[in-house]
């Protein structure tokens, strides 16, 4: 099992994920985070801690998101570590309150 980021951290981009995680899995581009699978350790804190939803277990993904899985493992591999919390998105509030969250 590892944990996924899914669409709805795009364009939001928060990362309190960061702060709570043990190992320094997450990647960052310019529109969302990534969790690298090699290095998630499965621990799930991530995914509560998580304002808009974002992240789940592989096994919970609806059959629509599981491409997420292999969308993570790419963009991990080519993106940068994020060892800190960013500043959200400029947007982000907005986003969550679309989200529901």
């Amino acid at each position: 099992m590892t944990y996924v980021v899914t669409d709805n951290c795009r364009g939001c981009r928060y990362t309190e994920c960061v702060t709570v995680c043990p190992v320094e899995c997450f990647h960052v581009d310019d529109t969302m985070t990534y969790i690298d699978p090699e290095n998630c350790i499965d621990c799930g804190g991530c995914a509560p801690a998580c304002p808009v939803g974002a992240i789940e277990p592989d096994y919970r993904l609806p059959a629509d998101k599981t491409f997420w899985i292999d969308v993570n493992r790419k963009r991990a591999g080519e993106t940068p570590v994020l060892s800190a919390r960013l500043v959200p998105l400029p947007g982000a509030d907005e986003r969550k309150v679309a989200l529901g969250r």
